[in-house]
């Protein structure tokens, strides 16, 4: 098995309603890629695209619809789609062929356009409900995870206050974004509690927006890296994945059990045996703020119900011991669901090799890991970097 280094990383604006169509996302965010690895199209192998279901952009098999804007045409081309795991997963995937020595370079490319599902792209989930069980109660994802949420709550006897100090961290990281969405510097505790009431104990304010963009990272083998002499790259040290049972009502949602085991997967390939000890920074999913802290805690990056502790304390502010979401996440910088690869893979990239500005974590850091989350409670991918 072939050692694999991600050499750049590129994204587009996320935004509500971008004018651009998913070519043009593609061919932007792959551009940055291309550009930040000092490479062209002539050094790619092949190309890994993901992206949501294809209701969002109305495009039927839209995966073969902007493959010439990622850079695909007359390239082998794999679209993987695991929900908003994609985010992780289509890394996974670029990862097996070079790893494997199908080939030496790969772009990997995701995108989203969630704005042309009218009147929202909630819609598109009406139709994933299982027929018999679940579409007679005309459920939505609002509730269905306000439902988790209050498990959660309920197990660890978490306050409210202290999971909306998530979307004040992230929101805050954000500003120093430039692709960031709805990056805030002045919120509060105080305004996420008194935002509007979704499904209790969720508001408008713990949830991530929905939105449109796309990003990229290209992928090199070690023999390429060391041939080109390339200068800025991260090292893909671990990979892990697990999908859990289709029925969400049959475990207790209290702790995310896949996400457990596709991290113990990861960390064993990345010889971590001390995840808490040996991971510098962590970029979990975080469409919820409570998701942060469940994700954390499926990472093995906290114990079950301590999560909310390492927040309240400052344990995971971009300056603490175990900065997480230092990009400002899915609820600073959005949520276009695929395309969030760059907030995860892409801020592990830039993190490790000291480009990421002003997120730039103050003190050194050599080990990250990245961990996105798919369909309903039931698929987590997770990724480790090292400098």
């Amino acid at each position: 098995m072939r050692k694999v280094g991600v050499i750049g990383a590129g994204m587009t604006l996320f935004r509500r309603r971008l004018q651009d169509t998913p070519k043009e996302l593609c061919y932007e965010a792959t551009k940055m890629a291309l550009d930040a690895a000092g490479i062209t199209l002539a050094d790619v192998n092949m190309v890994v695209s993901g992206s949501a279901p294809d209701a969002f952009d109305g495009v039927h098999m839209k995966g073969e619809y902007y493959a010439d804007g990622c850079g695909a045409y007359g390239r082998p081309y794999m679209r993987v789609y695991t929900g908003g795991g994609t985010g992780v997963f289509s890394t996974i995937a670029g990862w097996w062929h070079i790893a494997s020595g199908l080939a030496d370079v790969a772009v990997v490319v995701n995108e989203e356009k969630m704005s042309p599902c009218q009147p929202h792209a909630q819609s598109v989930f009406g139709h994933i409900w299982d027929p018999i069980l679940d579409r007679p109660l005309k459920p939505n994802l609002v509730w269905i995870f306000a439902m988790e949420m209050n498990r959660y709550m309920t197990v660890h006897h978490v306050k409210k206050e202290d999971i909306a100090l998530v979307a004040v961290k992230n929101k805050r990281n954000a500003v120093g974004h430039p692709c960031a969405q709805l990056a805030d510097p002045n919120i509060t505790v105080e305004d996420v509690m008194n935002s509007e009431v979704m499904a209790w104990p969720v508001n408008r304010l713990d949830i991530s927006p929905p939105s449109d963009g796309a990003s990229a990272v290209v992928m090199a083998s070690e023999d390429f890296i060391r041939r080109r002499k390339v200068q800025d790259k991260a090292w893909v040290s671990g990979v892990g994945w697990c999908i859990d049972s289709t029925m969400w009502t049959d475990r207790d949602l209290y702790f995310p059990e896949y996400v457990a085991r596709a991290a113990k997967m990861a960390y064993k390939q990345a010889k971590i045996d001390s995840p808490r000890r040996q991971v510098d920074f962590a970029e979990p999913y975080d469409p919820f703020d409570y998701k942060e802290l469940h994700h954390m805690e499926g990472l093995l990056l906290a114990k079950k119900g301590e999560a909310a502790k390492l927040t309240k304390e400052g344990v995971t502010q971009r300056d603490g011991d175990l900065p997480t979401c230092p990009s400002g996440g899915l609820l600073g910088v959005g949520n276009p669901i695929a395309a969030t690869m760059g907030i995860k893979i892409g801020e592990l990239f830039w993190q490790l090799t000291g480009q990421a500005g002003k997120r730039q974590i103050p003190h050194e850091v050599h080990t990250g890991v990245a961990q996105a989350w798919g369909d309903l409670m039931q698929y987590g991918s997770v990724v480790v970097m090292k400098a």
